[in-house]
């Protein structure tokens, strides 16, 4: 499923849970429920009521018993707790591990401290993305880093395929895949007040893109101050045997205020936060520079390239992108992947590539491809919405203002 059509599913299964059989609803909607893979919390979003869908090959939540809307509205004022344990957490460990991964990534790997993290893309020797992640320097011999649910299969593939290569001229590298551990991400303005009484570490002395290992209700966890919502939060890895308890304790913590939120939500609260989503606003012929993540690329890398694709990218950043992910405000029905985007004389300038309702600004958002030079905060389009054109304007994102934990 890709991502951008989840507020939709969400929206759907909503109404036809309140219209339908609700036994019908399910043969229909989870009629492959036995081939789905289940995380460690799977009955427990049962038991809390939460609407199980397929995703990426995994039977998750995409709502609970509130409504998408309200979700999305209460992890800005309280707090949410997803579980994410459907991406991929693995270890790259090795005196080489480093310099192997910036093989693979733009980021600048070995600039980063010890315990510290960035957002970087994996691309192809077209400069394409083949898939975001958040990567972790634990030491200079250990990386952490988390893939995306939906491209597990074909980025485990690709980072095999070039250890093999790697190990065989010398390198000292080795991978471990945490299958043995959950991820949980924890969202919101409570969510550090509420994991403080979990743990001894004093959590005020960890920013926003750091990381540490650290026992959190008896559990030894990887904690990184991270997510993608745009609020202040955590993602929470855990051992698997001990996820329901945390979850039970966080939601006991916080006195009813953090709710078990779902994909519904996480979709309309990262879209908010102008993040992209892989598959919708990223894809294999969509470099770094194009999707607006020029800052991802570090300034060494950028001065030395040495990743794939680094000759279309260096001379995308030298000329300029031909196409650039942007912002847009629209009237009318909300704005779906694939809507066209028109200049005010009717011509084709792009594509949207996610869209929806905005319950916090209770207004039309969406993020999409222009050409550039009509890529402008204030340009005024035209967006198609079922072959109909409606006004609209870019604009910048983020739509919702970012919350992320820093030093002051």
């Amino acid at each position: 499923m890709r991502g951008g059509s989840l507020w939709q599913l969400g929206q759907s299964i909503t109404r036809r849970l309140a219209q339908t059989d609700k036994k019908v609803v399910s043969r229909r909607y989870f009629a492959s429920e036995a081939d789905l893979k289940k995380t460690a919390l799977y009955d427990f979003h049962v038991a809390h009521g939460g609407k199980m869908v397929p995703f990426a090959g995994w039977s998750m939540p995409i709502q609970y018993k509130d409504s998408i809307i309200d979700s999305t509205v209460n992890c800005r004022q309280n707090g949410s707790l997803f579980d994410v344990a459907h991406m991929c957490g693995l270890s790259l460990k090795g005196k080489d591990c480093v310099p192997f991964l910036e093989t693979l990534v733009v980021a600048d790997v070995a600039g980063l401290a010890p315990g510290t993290g960035s957002l970087t893309v994996f691309t192809n020797e077209k400069g394409g993305a083949i898939d975001d992640s958040v990567i972790t320097k634990v030491t200079d011999d250990h990386i952490y880093l988390v893939v995306n649910a939906g491209c597990r299969d074909k980025d485990l593939a690709h980072i095999e395929e070039h250890m093999k290569a790697f190990k065989s001229k010398g390198g000292d590298v080795s991978w471990h895949i945490h299958d043995e551990r959950s991820l949980l991400a924890l969202q919101g303005p409570l969510a550090a007040p509420v994991l403080q009484h979990l743990t001894k570490e004093d959590l005020s002395k960890l920013y926003f893109g750091q990381f540490q290992i650290l026992d959190i209700n008896g559990s030894t966890c990887f904690l990184t101050r991270t997510g993608y919502t745009g609020e202040d939060g955590f993602e929470i890895s855990v051992p698997s045997e001990h996820a329901v308890d945390l979850a039970k304790a966080i939601l006991e913590k916080s006195e009813g205020k953090i709710r078990l939120t779902g994909l519904g939500a996480r979709d309309s609260l990262r879209l908010e936060a102008g993040l992209c989503l892989y598959g919708n606003d990223m894809e294999q012929h969509i470099s770094p520079v194009e999707a607006g993540l020029t800052w991802a690329i570090g300034k060494r890398r950028r001065a030395e390239g040495g990743f794939l694709g680094a000759d279309v990218i260096l001379q995308q950043l030298k000329d300029g992108p031909t196409i650039r992910r942007v912002g847009f405000f629209s009237s009318g029905p909300p704005a779906r992947s694939h809507s066209e985007v028109h200049d005010e004389s009717g011509n084709k300038i792009g594509e949207i590539t996610s869209g929806g309702f905005s319950p916090n600004l209770k207004k039309n958002i969406a993020m999409g491809y222009v050409k550039s030079g009509q890529h402008k905060t204030g340009t005024k389009v035209k967006i198609l919405v079922r072959g109909k054109p409606y006004e609209g304007n870019i604009t910048k994102m983020p739509f919702v203002a970012t919350k992320y934990y820093k030093p002051t």
